[in-house]
């Protein structure tokens, strides 16, 4: 109730009965239901479109065990003291294991291995 409505009545005072009100709420909780179930097929559609749009502009990275990589120098070295004349790959590396796809394990052309394994994201293909 606002504070005008204590002097002067309006219709929403006059006309309130608890019974009316509960009604009411109760005919809006009926919806509710449905209301969510389309929300859900919404995001569930929405969810495809998305998928659907990154995946065909999402290009494979075919690599094998044995083949020649370069590393991602800025998650090389997550410190961050490189500075920005740094070069941006390091390399190359030869993959030692495949994980699972998508994840390796390097190691230097000498055979010295790197300690952690590395994503495709994060690699690029060396050419010779």
């Amino acid at each position: 109730m606002i504070p005008v409505e204590v002097g002067v009545q309006s219709p929403r005072v006059v006309h309130f009965t608890e019974d009316n009100n509960e009604e009411g709420l109760r005919c809006l909780l009926d919806p509710v239901e449905e209301l969510r179930d389309k929300a859900a097929i919404r995001v569930a559609a929405y969810q495809q479109r998305v998928s659907r749009y990154y995946n065909k502009r999402v290009s494979p990275r075919p690599l094998r065990q044995g083949d020649l990589v370069l590393r991602n120098s800025a998650v090389a070295d997550p410190t961050g003291t490189r500075g920005k004349l740094a070069p941006a790959w390091e390399g190359p590396y030869k993959i030692k294991i495949v994980l699972r796809p998508g994840t390796f394990k390097l190691e230097t052309l000498g055979g010295r291995e790197i300690a952690r394994a590395w994503n495709a994201e994060h690699l690029r293909k060396y050419y010779q």
